[in-house]
């Protein structure tokens, strides 16, 4: 899961920067930024907690 999250986000980010460089949407991507960067890090601990330890994969013998 740790890979695809990472991918959605590159995605959403990719996305709204274009969107923004087409005059699609207006936003302010700085002040955006400034406000909402504790989001991303709930975000990435909840990605991370549902993430499998390597301990728990089982290894072929």
């Amino acid at each position: 899961m740790k890979g695809n999250f990472a991918a959605v986000v590159l995605l959403v980010i990719g996305v709204l920067a274009l969107a923004v460089n087409l005059d699609l949407l207006e936003i302010d991507l700085v002040q955006l930024l400034r406000k909402w960067w504790p989001l991303a890090l709930i975000a990435l601990g909840i990605a991370l907690f549902f993430t499998p330890a390597d301990g728990n994969r089982k290894s072929p013998e």
